[in-house]
C-alpha cells in the first residue's frame, strides 16, 4: 500500500492565517445595547449559526413531530438494523454483544406501553426509570412517548435522599427499577406508588415487601407478558406534550426538574441532522455508539435520539466503569462522547506510554505529532493530514479505543486545549466539544470536527439557538468590549418550557425569552464561543478580589503531579487553598527520587509531599501568569478521588461546592480546610477510569 505523505510548501503560515479568518457565525443583530448599571446590564449582539443566516432552517421531516414520531419511522425504514446491544457473562466473563432490531424493541415496547395503560396509568401521568444504561431503560421510556406519559429518569448515581425527592416532587406513579433500591417500607415517598417493575426478575422476597406496602410487583418479562394480553390503543403525544421532566443533580440544594417537551427534543435531533450533513464524515446506519454516560443526563439522552433517528446502533457498557475500553475493543464504536475527566484519562493513558519509551522512539514519536498537527492546522482533515505517522504511531492509539472511532465530541464541562489538540493528532478521529445544559435540551454550540481554529471553544451556536452575551459587572466581563465576554444567554425551541413546579426559580433563569445560563462565555474573532468562566462560583477574597475557582481548578488541574483537585476561599480569608488528589505514579517517583520508600497511602501523609505540591502549583500559576492572589497558599492531599461514595460529583463529574465544603471544613480526620492545612486521613472509593495505551 502507498502511503501519500503531504510536504509542507512556503504558503503554510498563510494557510493558517486564512483558516484563522473563518467565519463561523452571524450577528443578526449588529449593535447590542449598553446598559445603564444596576438591573440594565449591557447585552452584545446576537448570534446565529451560518445555517440560519435569515432565519432558521425548516425541518426536513415535518411529519416527525415528536420523538414517537421518530422512533417508529425509523421502525418503518430499518426493521432488521441493529439498534440496542448489551453484553451477559459466559464462562465467567463478559461475553459479546447481544443485539435486539428495531422491530424486536418496537414490539417490546408496545407490549410495555399496554401494560403501564393496563395499570391505569393515564396520559400526562408520570413513569420514573432509576438504573444504568441498558435496553430495558430505551424500551420503558419509547413505551412512555407512545402512551403521552411523562419520562422521569432518576439519576443511578444519586444518593437515595434526591431519588426520594424526584418520585415525591415529579408525583410518580411506575417505576422501572434495574435493582430494588426503592422498596423501603419506611420511606413515605415509595408508599404512593402504584407499580414497580424490575429490569430483571423479582424474587418472591421482593414481591412480598412490595405487596406489604400496597405496591405492585413485576419482573420485566411478567410485565411484557401482561401487557401482551391487554392490547389497547396508543395515545401518541403532540409536539407541544411534556416529553420528560430531567431532574438536574445541581452543585447546591434539592435537583431542578426541567421540563422538556417533544417539540425541544425533535429540533435538536433535526438540528443535529442538519450539521452534520455539511461534512462529508456523515453519520450513518454503520455507525455505532458506547452507551456509558446516565441516560438520565440530556448528552447521552439526545445522542441516542439522534442515533435511532439514523437508524444506527447503540451499545450499552457493561457497568464497570473502569473496565470501559474492554467493551470499547469488542463493541468497536465510531462514536465516543465523554466528560471531560473521561477524556483526560485517556489522554494520562496515551502519556504513561510515552514515558515508557526511549528517549529515541520518544522523539519519532514527537516529529510524527508535529508533523501531522502542521497539516491539520493547514487545513488537512483527518484521514488526510499524515497517513504515514497514523500508521507508524497513532493507529496504535485507535485500536485502544476499539480500532473504528470517527468521531469523539466531549461535553458537560469545558475541555483544555492541550488535551483536545493532542486526541485530535493521536486518536486518528475528530475531536471536538459541544455546550449546552439540560435547560437547552442537550446542545446550545458546537465546534466543527475539522477546524484546528475552534480548538478551546465550543464553536458557533446551535443550527436552531440564538446566542449573545450579557455583562456581569463585578465579574469585570463586558459583552460590548475586545473580546466580548459575558454571561452566555440563548433562546430558540430547543430550550426548555420552565422548572417543574418553580416558576419563581424559571422567572430568575428565564428573561424577556433568553435563558440565563450561569456560563461567562467569550466570543472568538471566527465566530466560535469559549467558555472561560462560571458566574455562580466567583467568591470574593477578604481583601475584595473576585476569583473563579472553577477556572482556577481547570488550571492548576494541568500540574503533572495534580490527578484532581478543589480549589477552596472564603470572604473572611485573604488567601485559597486546595485539596489535591495527587498522581500516584509521580507521588512514587518522587518518593523515590527522595528517598522515601513508604507506600503511597504513607507518602500522602508527609509535609515534604505537602510542599513539593505547593511548589508544582506555584509553577503552574507563574506559566499561567496568574495573579497573586490566586495562588493556593496550603493544600491537604487525598489519597483516593473524588469520584466515589461521598456525593462529591454530580453524574457528569462537576464538583458539588457544598457537598466538599461539608466534607473537608471541620472533619477531624481531615483536620479541616478552614480550621488547619494538615493532612487527610480519610479514605474513599475510587471510580478511576483507566485507559492504558501502549506506543
Amino acid at each position: 500500500m502507498s502511503l501519500r505523505i503531504p510536504k509542507l510548501d512556503t504558503d503554510h503560515k498563510q494557510l493558517s492565517e486564512r483558516e484563522m479568518d473563518k467565519q463561523f457565525s452571524v450577528k443578526v443583530e449588529e449593535s447590542g445595547r449598553k446598559g445603564a448599571g444596576g438591573h440594565d446590564p449591557s447585552v452584545g449582539p446576537v448570534y446565529r449559526n451560518l445555517l440560519a443566516k435569515h432565519c432558521f432552517p425548516p425541518l426536513d421531516d415535518s411529519h416527525l413531530n415528536t420523538t414517537w414520531d421518530v422512533f417508529r419511522s425509523s421502525v418503518d425504514k430499518y426493521p432488521d438494523n441493529r439498534m440496542l446491544g448489551w453484553r451477559e457473562v459466559v464462562d465467567g466473563k463478559w461475553g459479546p454483544y447481544i443485539w435486539k432490531t428495531y422491530k424486536t424493541v418496537y414490539e417490546e415496547v408496545l407490549h410495555v406501553s399496554y401494560a403501564i395503560r393496563a395499570s391505569g396509568v393515564q396520559s400526562g401521568c408520570k413513569v420514573g426509570i432509576y438504573g444504568s444504561n441498558c435496553p430495558q431503560w430505551i424500551i420503558a421510556m419509547e413505551a412512555c412517548n407512545a402512551q403521552s406519559i411523562i419520562c422521569v429518569p432518576l439519576y443511578d448515581t444519586l444518593g437515595a435522599g434526591a431519588v426520594n425527592y424526584i418520585l415525591e416532587h415529579a408525583e410518580v406513579d411506575i417505576v422501572f427499577v434495574q435493582d430494588k433500591k426503592l422498596l423501603d417500607p419506611e420511606c413515605t415517598h415509595t408508599r404512593r406508588l402504584k407499580v414497580i417493575v424490575c429490569f430483571t426478575s423479582m424474587e418472591d422476597e421482593e414481591k412480598e415487601k412490595a405487596d406489604s406496602i400496597g405496591i405492585k410487583s413485576f419482573s420485566w418479562n411478567d410485565f411484557l407478558h401482561m401487557g401482551s394480553q391487554h392490547p389497547s390503543e396508543l395515545q401518541t403525544p403532540q409536539p407541544s406534550n411534556i416529553c420528560t421532566i430531567m431532574y438536574t443533580s445541581g452543585t447546591n440544594g434539592d435537583p431542578k426538574g426541567v421540563i422538556l417537551t417533544h417539540e425541544n427534543a425533535t429540533t435538536t435531533i433535526f438540528g443535529v441532522d442538519l450539521f452534520m450533513k455539511q461534512f462529508e464524515e456523515k453519520m450513518t446506519v454503520d455507525d455505532v455508539y458506547l452507551s456509558f454516560l446516565p441516560l438520565a443526563h440530556i448528552l447521552d439522552r439526545m445522542i441516542e435520539e439522534y442515533f435511532f433517528h439514523m437508524g444506527a446502533s447503540v451499545g450499552f457498557y457493561h457497568g464497570d466503569i473502569n473496565a470501559i475500553q474492554d467493551d470499547m475493543i469488542e463493541l468497536k464504536p465510531t462514536f465516543l462522547a465523554g466528560v471531560p475527566r473521561v477524556l483526560e484519562r485517556i489522554y494520562e493513558g496515551v502519556l504513561k506510554g510515552l514515558e515508557e519509551l526511549n528517549p529515541r522512539r520518544r522523539k519519532i514519536f514527537d516529529i510524527l505529532y508535529n508533523h501531522k498537527l502542521g497539516w491539520l492546522k493547514s487545513g488537512y482533515k483527518q484521514n488526510y493530514a499524515s497517513p504515514f505517522a497514523d500508521m507508524l504511531a497513532f493507529r496504535k492509539i485507535r485500536n485502544r479505543l476499539g480500532g473504528r472511532i470517527r468521531l469523539i465530541v466531549s461535553g458537560g464541562a469545558p475541555l483544555s486545549p492541550e488535551v483536545e489538540e493532542f486526541l485530535r493528532v493521536t486518536s486518528c478521529a475528530f475531536v471536538l466539544q459541544g455546550y449546552g445544559l439540560t435547560e437547552t435540551c442537550g446542545l446550545a454550540a458546537v465546534a466543527y470536527p475539522y477546524e484546528m481554529s475552534m480548538v478551546g471553544s465550543v464553536g458557533p451556536p446551535f443550527v436552531y439557538t440564538e446566542l449573545r452575551l450579557e455583562e456581569v459587572a463585578d465579574m469585570g466581563y463586558d459583552p460590548l468590549a475586545y473580546p466580548p465576554r459575558g454571561e452566555i444567554c440563548v433562546r430558540g425551541k430547543s430550550c426548555f418550557a420552565g422548572y417543574y413546579k418553580n416558576p419563581e426559580l424559571t422567572n430568575e433563569v428565564m428573561v424577556d425569552g433568553w435563558f440565563h445560563t450561569g456560563d461567562i462565555g467569550e466570543i472568538l474573532p471566527n465566530g466560535a464561543v469559549k467558555i472561560i468562566d462560571r458566574k455562580k462560583h466567583l467568591i470574593k477574597l477578604s481583601q475584595g478580589e473576585y476569583v473563579a475557582l472553577e477556572h482556577l481548578e481547570k488550571v492548576y488541574g494541568i500540574t503533572p503531579i495534580v490527578e484532581d483537585i478543589w480549589v477552596y476561599g472564603d470572604s473572611f480569608k485573604s488567601s485559597l487553598v486546595a485539596v489535591v488528589v495527587p498522581n500516584k505514579e509521580h507521588v512514587e517517583r518522587w518518593g523515590h527520587k527522595n528517598g522515601h520508600k513508604n507506600c503511597f497511602s504513607s507518602l500522602c501523609t508527609l509535609t515534604q509531599l505537602q510542599d513539593y505540591i505547593l511548589c508544582e502549583l506555584k509553577s503552574t500559576a507563574q506559566r499561567n501568569k496568574l495573579r497573586g492572589f490566586e495562588h493556593i497558599k496550603g493544600v491537604i492531599v487525598e489519597e483516593k478521588t473524588f469520584e466515589g461514595e461521598k456525593d462529591l460529583l454530580t453524574p457528569t463529574l462537576k464538583k458539588k461546592r457544598d457537598k466538599f465544603l461539608s466534607c473537608y471544613k471541620s472533619n477531624n480526620l481531615r483536620g479541616g480546610i478552614v480550621e488547619s492545612l494538615h493532612k487527610p486521613k480519610g479514605r474513599r472509593h475510587s471510580s478511576k477510569i483507566d485507559i492504558e495505551i501502549r506506543i
